[in-house]
């Protein structure tokens, strides 16, 4: 069976984690790579193996063109790609990642009637430890698994409507800033006790990644995880009671609906 051949236009952080995922299940020369700065596809391609090209052949020969630009440069990019897209013998589909611009709005800034993924990756599918979230339109079943056999090397797959891929975009995509933020000040911490900072980093990290492979492993509610920890009289309950003086949890809560209400208005530009 031929292997499908995945072009990505955009080789940022997001673009570069999911054409290293997609190149676990993929032979280098079925990866196309592109990019606004061509030295930049070129040293990602020479470490995966792949090809570096340019935007028209990446919109010319590929079978899943992703789309990994900026929501504000997504009009200029497609403009330029369009008279590739609409010469094309059949349509490929297109892959979207671009915060707050709809399937729709993808296709009719790039003028053709092609079937549609959007998804929303975030950085640790590069090392297959991820969420990609998606959502299809257009899609035929055929090649939508091909899709997911292609990506399931980026982490968990998670298929959702397009109405809620934002708001889950702003847990999943911008989660792991809010996440490094913590590791970084929970080393603050420990270094301030006393601890060598590398110690102190590694300690907070691989707790963080525990608790959450405890969480998922189990299904047990965050706040029965806590009391677990949480003696009467102990110190954990005092670590508790100054993060909940200082607003911890409300200050979680409005970062993800400070991005969410972002992604919201890069999508009416």
């Amino acid at each position: 069976m031929t292997k499908p051949v995945f072009g990505f236009i955009g080789c940022g952080n997001m673009g570069s984690a999911l054409a290293s995922a997609a190149r676990k299940a993929l032979p280098g020369e079925n990866i196309l790579l592109a990019n606004r700065t061509p030295d930049k596809a070129r040293a990602l391609a020479e470490k995966l193996g792949a090809t570096a090209v340019d935007n028209a052949v990446a919109a010319q020969k590929s079978d899943y063109l992703f789309l990994g630009v900026k929501p504000q440069m997504m009009a200029g990019m497609l403009s330029g790609i369009r008279e590739a897209l609409q010469g094309r013998e059949t349509p490929c589909v297109l892959v979207t990642m671009a915060a707050g611009l709809s399937m729709q709005a993808i296709r009719e800034l790039a003028g053709v009637d092609f079937p549609v993924i959007r998804v929303m990756p975030n950085t640790p599918a590069a090392i297959g430890k991820g969420v990609l979230l998606c959502c299809s339109d257009g899609v035929s079943d055929e090649a939508l698994s091909t899709f997911t056999g292609a990506m399931a090397g980026a982490g968990l797959l998670g298929f959702i409507e397009e109405k809620q891929i934002d708001a889950a975009s702003a847990i999943s995509g911008c989660g792991p800033a809010f996440a490094a933020m913590l590791i970084e000040a929970l080393a603050d911490g420990g270094v301030a006790c006393g601890l060598p900072r590398a110690d102190a980093q590694q300690f907070a990290a691989q707790m963080l990644l525990g608790t959450a492979a405890l969480a998922l492993e189990t299904g047990a509610h965050p706040g029965a995880m806590k009391d677990a920890v949480c003696s009467p009289g102990g110190s954990t309950i005092q670590g508790v009671r100054a993060l909940e003086a200082r607003g911890f949890r409300s200050a979680a809560m409005e970062a993800v609906i400070a991005a969410y209400e972002k992604t919201l208005e890069l999508g009416k530009k």
